[in-house]
């Protein structure tokens, strides 16, 4: 009795209860699938007449073992979900198939199966012919990354963004550089119909649009370079109060400002870069010149020129002293009183001439002369040994008096230029 509920192979008798092919046409007529492969024909049945699968529900397509206890109803929703939901669905895949199975399964059947299984190999060729093109290269393409991919938004506040009508999320400006760029290709559109003339001319209007989007993203990418939105926001100010490196002159400020114009041709690392370079090239010019001195007076070793120039800061000084000496001996007569103002002050006799000139031209008595002095050649000498010091000068000396005492003391040899 429990024969009665199976079903055989009309052509070999195997048995095809769990899954076996019915004609439509011919009554009685179902074969399993090797028989239905081959084409068998029996009785009045061909191969070309119409078939019905019928499946018991324990049928699976790839297997017990590698499949999972997939049957082929699950594969036949499978294969509609993926037709009715696309690739990458597998949430309403998932639904489609049943309760049973969960998205995750869904993509791991569909792409160890389909897709890298002995289907997806037969399916798929490894060389797809007529592949299209892809216009999406770094080399500065139409739909270039380098010219579609945004730049990372700028740190700025809301209000700061209403005020330059910045949109950060997509890096753009409300008014861009050549705002009327896009008119140039809003209108094309390719037609098969066309010559070669009007492919040129549409080619070119594409050409002069990219042109323009280069422009464009060079313009932007100067404004990171050299953070010309932080200047224009007044955000600059905080790093100008930092200590620069080094102090610039005069001469490379101006400098600077004659080559303003190549700045967007080169990045402002490259900027700093070039004018450091000029500053290593005239400090050598101006070594180089006192070296040709030194040779030229004589001197072949670096000992000796400590020496020199000893020598001749005493040669200056002497050749000063006399020129104030003769035009003191030549004022005599007729300015015997120069120094009547000071001359009865306490500590005059210790000054030199030089010195009682400077004292009489400034209206400064000797002593206070005598205190200032000798405060700033002591901050001198402990700055010049290492050693912190805070100058604590007289409250009777403003600016005037003082830098002419420091000048006065440089010229003479007193305290070292640099200190002034």
């Amino acid at each position: 009795m429990a024969d009665l509920g199976k079903k055989y192979c009309v052509y070999c008798l195997a048995d095809v209860t769990s899954l076996r092919i019915r004609c439509t046409e011919c009554q009685d007529i179902e074969l399993c699938t090797e028989c239905f492969s081959a084409g068998a024909e029996i009785g009045n049945h061909r191969r070309w007449h119409g078939y019905q699968l019928v499946d018991g529900g324990r049928f699976t397509l790839w297997g017990p073992e590698a499949e999972g206890g997939w049957t082929s109803r699950e594969e036949q929703l499978l294969l509609d979900a993926i037709e009715q939901f696309g690739f990458g669905n597998w949430e309403d895949m998932a639904a489609h198939v049943g309760a049973s199975r969960t998205p995750q399964e869904v993509m791991e059947h569909y792409v160890s199966m389909y897709i890298h299984g002995n289907l997806g190999k037969a399916c798929i060729p490894d060389n797809i012919p007529n592949r299209v093109t892809d216009h999406t290269c770094p080399t500065g393409g139409p739909l270039s990354p380098s010219l579609t991919t945004p730049l990372p938004p700028l740190d700025i506040t809301v209000q700061e963004q209403q005020q330059l009508g910045y949109m950060p999320l997509r890096d753009d400006y409300e008014i861009e550089y050549d705002q009327d760029a896009e008119t140039l290709i809003s209108g094309l559109s390719v037609n098969y119909d066309d010559d070669d003339v009007e492919v040129e001319l549409k080619e070119s209007c594409v050409d002069m649009y990219v042109r323009k989007l280069k422009e464009r993203q060079r313009r932007k990418n100067i404004t990171r370079d050299y953070n010309l939105v932080p200047a224009f926001l007044g955000k600059d100010k905080k790093d100008k109060e930092k200590p620069a490196k080094r102090k610039i002159s005069k001469e490379e400020k101006e400098q600077r400002l004659k080559l303003r114009p190549l700045y967007q041709f080169m990045s402002s690392k490259e900027i700093e870069d070039f004018f450091e370079n000029m500053h290593k090239e005239r400090m050598l010019r101006a070594k180089l010149r006192e070296l040709q001195r030194y040779r030229r007076n004589g001197i072949t070793k670096m000992e000796e020129s400590a020496e020199y120039e000893a020598a001749r800061h005493k040669r200056e000084k002497r050749k000063e002293n006399k020129n104030t000496a003769g035009s003191k001996r030549g004022r005599e007569d007729g300015k015997e009183g120069e120094f009547s103002a000071i001359e009865n002050l306490q500590g005059f006799e210790m000054l030199s001439d030089r010195e009682k000139v400077l004292c009489s031209s400034l209206n400064l008595s000797p002593t206070r002369y005598l205190t200032v002095k000798t405060i700033i050649i002591k901050d001198h000498i402990q700055k010049r040994q290492g050693i912190p010091s805070k100058s604590r000068l007289p409250s009777y000396l403003d600016k005037v008096l003082k830098k002419r005492i420091l000048n006065f003391l440089t010229e003479s040899g007193w305290i070292s230029r640099d200190a002034s």
